[in-house]
């Protein structure tokens, strides 16, 4: 008797036409050249968490809700007296997804988030590290079904970073353009 192992659409995708085109634009001689996708990692920061400590706690259970995985709060590393900030204090939010999960959120968030950003034209290009990772920025967590706008107190943003392993901004443009990413068309044949 077989059992059906549960693989994400993307995870599907990634071997059967991303991993062939990377072989085709790039000219590997092997499949474990091309470069994959080895983790999304979201950050978020919360303003006001100085005075406010439930502030952290929303944000970690938004991100909850939004990964389908626990995140946790981040805390500051050093004192700032301008901020009134002290050494451990909670100021943000973190969780790092990976394997299922991070094709699962790379899925919702193409298909689902990013067309409900308004004015939505597609995502920046030039926000590659030049390490083969790219951080994208989004303003506003409503996008995000799991949210429910009618709970939402104070409308923050959130830092998505996309690990791979590809070494240049190229190649991980690439990967992220075959895995759905919606890049804005920039024609640069035209002078």
């Amino acid at each position: 008797m077989s059992t059906l192992k549960y693989t994400p659409r993307l995870a599907d995708k990634y071997t059967k036409d991303v991993v062939p085109a990377l072989l085709k634009k790039f000219a590997y001689k092997s499949v474990m050249q091309a470069p994959r996708l080895e983790k999304i990692c979201i950050n978020r920061g919360v303003n006001g968490a100085v005075n406010d400590k439930k502030l952290v706690d929303i944000a970690v259970e938004e991100l909850n809700i939004i990964t389908g995985q626990k995140a946790v709060p981040t805390f500051s590393k050093k004192d700032i007296s301008n901020f009134k900030l002290r050494r451990g204090m909670p100021i943000g939010a973190r969780v790092t997804l990976r394997g299922e999960k991070m094709y699962e959120f790379l899925d919702r968030l193409v298909s689902v988030s990013l067309p409900r950003v308004r004015d939505f034209k597609g995502v920046s290009d030039k926000a590659f590290d030049g390490r083969g990772n790219y951080t994208l920025g989004v303003t506003e967590q409503i996008i995000f079904p799991e949210i429910d706008i009618d709970k939402v107190s104070k409308i923050t943003g959130l830092d998505i970073t996309f690990v791979t392993t590809a070494t240049t901004n190229e190649e991980a443009y690439e990967l992220l353009k075959e895995l759905g990413m919606p890049f804005k068309n920039i024609k640069k044949d035209n002078n």
